[in-house]
Formats: structure tokens, C-alpha cells, sequence
């Protein structure tokens, strides 16, 4: 591999780790091509890439592409797994290629900036997809959901089966017959009115008038004058006498 050779392999190798929400890192000693095939077609259902690379330009890809924590994994025959879609699916299909040919040990590697290990990848190989983990959360957010619609799908129901009861009890004579539910409330107090007088030979009450009043269409002032006129005595004159 020539200079140029080499740095287009560096620059691929660079754009691949750029683009990858993880890697995987696996020593990649016994594989064949055709079986290098066959786990290429099962990551790519993942979306994800297998390619097997050489430690010093990935070192230097890993370098350029400001992924220095992946250099810890490059010892040994390495391959490494692009994955650009779900880590748990992609991690899945090299367990499984993993098991079915007794090939590929994991080394560890990266899950966006974290480094992970041989044990995490394992965990991962476990979990269900991504869209299986939001399918389950969906459903637990809209299980409160779908009890309260059933609760309030159930009232009319449990009112009319009450309803129904209270009639069975009137019918059976549990409940009489036009009783109320509910004990009526105590009558208010009645306010005693006064005694209407009912002997025809009593005398009709007078009532009482002022006597300070003054007279209907009289003036004040010359209702007092004449009062004073009226009350004051009588006095002669001189000329009078004579």
C-alpha cells in the first residue's frame, strides 16, 4: 500500500468513526471471506459495517476524527463494526454470528463518546431493539390513560345497575312506595300571627292621633300664630275703659 493508498484509507476510516453513533471492536482471527459476508448482510440490517482494518491507520483515523479512546481497543487483529442505527440490534447479530461459529471475541469499544467494554456489548447483545423499548414505553405512558377511559366507560353502567336495585327494593316492599329517599326536613318554626277579634259587639279600636300635627293645608307658621292667637288672654286698652 502506497503513501496515497494509505491516506485514502486513513480519510475513510475517519469518516466512518465520524458517522457512527457506536463501534465495535473485535479480533477477527478464524473468520473466512464467505463467513465475512454473511456478517457483513446481518449488520446491515442494523445499519452497520464490518471492515477490517490495520491498527496504525486506524490509530491515525482515530486521530484526525477526534477519537483517541478508540486506540485503546486496536491490538491484535482488529475488526471494527460501524453502527449508525440501534447498538442493541447490531451488537444482537454479532453475539449471534458469535455463538453460531465460535468466532469474533469483542474488545471493547465506543457508544458516542463512552468507552465500553467486552461485558457491555454482551448487555447490549441482550436488550430488546429500540423500537421494541419505545413500543413499551408508549404503552406504559398510555396505560393510566386507557384505566381512566375504561373507569369513565363504566360509569353509566354502575348507575344504571343502582338504579335498578332501588327499583327491585320498592317492588320487593324494602322501600315503600313513594317514600322519600331522604328523611324530609324539619318544618321551620311558625311565627304566631296575631288573634283576629271576632266579637261583633267590641268596639273597634280608635286609633290615636297627634295632636301636635298641624292642620291639613295650614301653613307652620300661621298654625302657631293662630294657636298663640287663640291661647293667649285677652288684654284693654285704655280706650277701651273709657
Amino acid at each position: 500500500m502506497n503513501r496515497e493508498q494509505k491516506s485514502t484509507a486513513i480519510a475513510e476510516i475517519a469518516d466512518e468513526i465520524r458517522e457512527s453513533e457506536a463501534i465495535v471492536a473485535v479480533d477477527y482471527r478464524g473468520i473466512s471471506v464467505p463467513q465475512a459476508a454473511e456478517l457483513r448482510t446481518k449488520l446491515r440490517d442494523a445499519d452497520a459495517s464490518f471492515r477490517i482494518v490495520k491498527n496504525t491507520l486506524t490509530e491515525r483515523a482515530a486521530d484526525e476524527a477526534g477519537a483517541e479512546d478508540l486506540k485503546v481497543h486496536l491490538e491484535g487483529p482488529t475488526a471494527l463494526a460501524f453502527v449508525r442505527g440501534d447498538i442493541a440490534v447490531a451488537a444482537k447479530a454479532l453475539s449471534s454470528f458469535q455463538k453460531e461459529h465460535d468466532l469474533l471475541t469483542f474488545k471493547g469499544g465506543l457508544m458516542g463518546t463512552q468507552v465500553i467494554g467486552a461485558d457491555e456489548i454482551n448487555a447490549l447483545s441482550k436488550l430488546p431493539s429500540r423500537q421494541v423499548l419505545f413500543g413499551q414505553l408508549v404503552g406504559l405512558i398510555a396505560s393510566p390513560i386507557s384505566g381512566l377511559a375504561r373507569s369513565l366507560n363504566a360509569l353509566p353502567g354502575g348507575l344504571a345497575i343502582a338504579l335498578s336495585g332501588v327499583v327491585e327494593k320498592k317492588q320487593a316492599g324494602d322501600i315503600p312506595a313513594g317514600a322519600d329517599p331522604a328523611p324530609a326536613a324539619e318544618a321551620a318554626p311558625a311565627v304566631d300571627a296575631p288573634a283576629e277579634n271576632t266579637d261583633p259587639d267590641a268596639e273597634a279600636p280608635v286609633p290615636a292621633v297627634s295632636t301636635d300635627a298641624p292642620a291639613e293645608g295650614a301653613e307652620p307658621d300661621e298654625v302657631t300664630q293662630a294657636d298663640a292667637s287663640a291661647d293667649a288672654p285677652e288684654t284693654t286698652t285704655e280706650a277701651d275703659q273709657e
